[in-house]
């Protein structure tokens, strides 16, 4: 069973202005720095964008073969000199080529022609997103556009653009691997144009793999990235934003990963089904019941405390019988230095029955005679 538990380790200070980082296989928070704080996304938003046209798939409303019109609106973001697919309004690309180009090229002016085909204006469009934002749990989002183009009121937190990457992630598995294709050259127009911007997928790491998501830069927001990277069973997702320049992003993101994987540990601390303490019965056909854990427990824990870790069981008892296997009765309260606490529910080892009548007899009679003594009158002293 993996533990959702933030950590707080200092170990690692990121130069990015706000950054959130998450280990998806165990669901710990790694790292959060001004993680909730609306931030202006630049592409980084195009996520969403992609979002609603996954769905849109998912849902039958479009395929992959799908064609939509090339709007002036869509052209005159390649003149505005933003990242471009290099449409023209003659053009009719398919959702194929769309996604592509918008995920690779980071293309503007492909947003604007998803926008449009699924929403009929890009200002409806911009309406849904931030509507079904808040549906999926983005908490600190509002958009205005499709593709990030700078407005007051685009805004996202690096904590709602890793939860959209843990979306992508798990709700669109044959869509995902498109995020680590690293070329597209739509008819040929722009080859200059044509390789990916995430600079993690450049990385031959020996023992990690990246395999997207999404850089984003204006003036503004400074140069940002939500990234994902695998390395054995783990997968670790972040987003960052705030760096000085495209250096400075693929120095930092690569150093983010790096220390995702290597300062931190996974652990089983208990395995299932293990007793890890016994609770007192009341009136049952057996005075105590082991308490276990229903999952395996595992934690990821910072490399240099992982001996530390100490545990406490926490129930009211006695618990009253009849008592089912598997019934919940208490919790394990773990302790990591440095960590907040995580607790992991205990539950029945076994069933308890009802004890008989002369098991009840007993405890009536022990009730009584406690009520007793409590109430006699203390003797007098002696004279």
């Amino acid at each position: 069973m993996p533990l959702a538990a933030p950590v707080t380790a200092n170990a690692f200070e990121t130069r990015a202005t706000a950054a959130w980082v998450y280990d998806m296989t165990t669901q710990t928070v790694l790292m959060d720095k001004n993680a909730d704080t609306p931030v202006p996304p630049a592409s980084m938003s195009k996520l969403m964008t992609l979002n609603m046209l996954f769905e849109a798939l998912r849902d039958n409303r479009v395929t992959m073969d799908t064609t939509f019109a090339v709007s002036t609106r869509a052209t005159e973001m390649t003149r505005l000199g933003g990242s471009t697919m290099y449409l023209q309004e003659n053009d009719r690309p398919s959702v194929r080529e769309l996604i592509h180009g918008i995920i690779i090229n980071s293309g503007n002016d492909a947003c604007v022609v998803v926008a449009e085909g699924l929403a009929g204006t890009e200002e409806a469009f911009a309406d849904l997103m931030t509507e079904r934002g808040k549906a999926i749990g983005l908490s600190h989002s509002t958009f205005r556009n499709a593709s990030g183009w700078p407005d007051p009121n685009q805004r996202m937190s690096m904590r709602d653009l890793g939860l959209l990457g843990k979306r992508l992630i798990e709700e669109f598995p044959d869509l995902y691997p498109i995020f680590s294709e690293t070329q597209f050259n739509y008819k040929d127009r722009a080859p200059a144009n044509a390789n990916n911007r995430n600079p993690l997928l450049k990385i031959a790491a020996a023992d990690w793999q990246a395999d997207g998501l999404k850089t984003g830069h204006t003036t503004e927001a400074g140069y940002g990235l939500v990234g994902s990277a695998v390395m054995g069973d783990r997968r670790v997702i972040f987003a960052m934003t705030g760096l000085a320049s495209d250096k400075d992003r693929a120095s930092e993101s690569e150093a983010i990963v790096n220390w995702a994987f290597r300062q931190f540990t996974e652990k089983t601390v208990v395995k299932s089904g293990v007793r890890v303490a016994d609770a007192q019965v009341w009136l049952g056909a057996a005075d105590s019941v082991g308490l276990v854990p229903a999952e395996d427990i595992r934690l990821l824990l910072p490399s240099q405390v992982q001996e530390q870790v100490t545990a406490e069981v926490i129930y009211n008892g006695p618990v009253e019988a009849p008592i089912a296997k598997g019934a919940q009765l208490g919790e394990l309260i773990i302790h990591v230095p440095e960590l907040p606490d995580a607790r992991v529910p205990l539950v029945a080892e076994s069933d308890v029955a009802k004890g008989g009548f002369l098991k009840r007899l007993t405890a009536a009679a022990g009730v009584l005679r406690a009520r007793y003594i409590d109430a006699a009158p203390a003797a007098a002293p002696a004279s």
